[in-house]
């Protein structure tokens, strides 16, 4: 999980910023993205994947992150502007967000998936990166931490839905809210299984 960390530390950059999304194939919610600069000696715990952990692992893993990552910036882009844009698109933007909220200027970024930033520093992006890289590992634990965070908060908006048990991805229990109470604020009108019942 440290290799591109080690390569990319030999060639000389050395603060390397770890970045990855949660939230992009929900159907209500925003996209959320962190990015992430770990110390050198690491933060003592094993990371991986955020989708391989349960949720207290996740959120232990998020408070060892928190208390010793040199910096984390957060990126927050809502359903309206994921309507507007894409998702692709609102993805990279909630992305450069995170970057741009960093404390320490990075030197390079790890990105997770395809597709790069519009952003002058170094990068390289890496599919499956959360599975390769310890750096985007820890991203996507803050990124989804935060963002199931956030859910709990719509949830208290909107108990209809039980946004806390799914956070607002598409399952029977979701779909069956949304036909039985129509869409909220929050949901993504251009998406499958939300789109059907706008303006009912």
């Amino acid at each position: 999980m440290d290799y591109f960390e080690t390569r990319y530390t030999q060639e000389g950059y050395y603060r390397i910023a770890g970045v990855d999304e949660a939230g992009r194939g929900p159907l209500a919610g925003p996209v959320v993205a962190a990015a992430i600069i770990l110390p050198p000696e690491g933060v003592g715990e094993p990371l991986f994947d955020s989708k391989k952990l349960s949720a207290k692992k996740r959120e232990r893993l998020y408070e060892v992150l928190c208390s010793k990552a040199l910096a984390i910036g957060i990126g927050i882009v809502s359903s309206e502007e994921i309507d507007s844009l894409n998702i692709l698109q609102a993805t990279l933007k909630a992305m450069t967000q995170a970057v741009e909220h960093l404390s320490i200027p990075p030197d390079l970024l790890l990105i997770d998936g395809p597709h790069g930033l519009p952003l002058s520093i170094p990068q390289k992006a890496i599919p499956k990166g959360d599975q390769l890289s310890n750096s985007i590992a820890a991203a996507s634990i803050v990124a989804k931490v935060t963002r199931d965070r956030l859910m709990l908060q719509f949830h208290q908006k909107y108990p209809q839905y039980n946004f806390a048990r799914h956070k607002g991805y598409g399952t029977l229990e979701h779909r069956r809210a949304i036909e039985r109470f129509g869409i909220c604020d929050i949901h993504r009108k251009t998406f499958r299984g939300v789109k059907e019942f706008f303006d009912r």
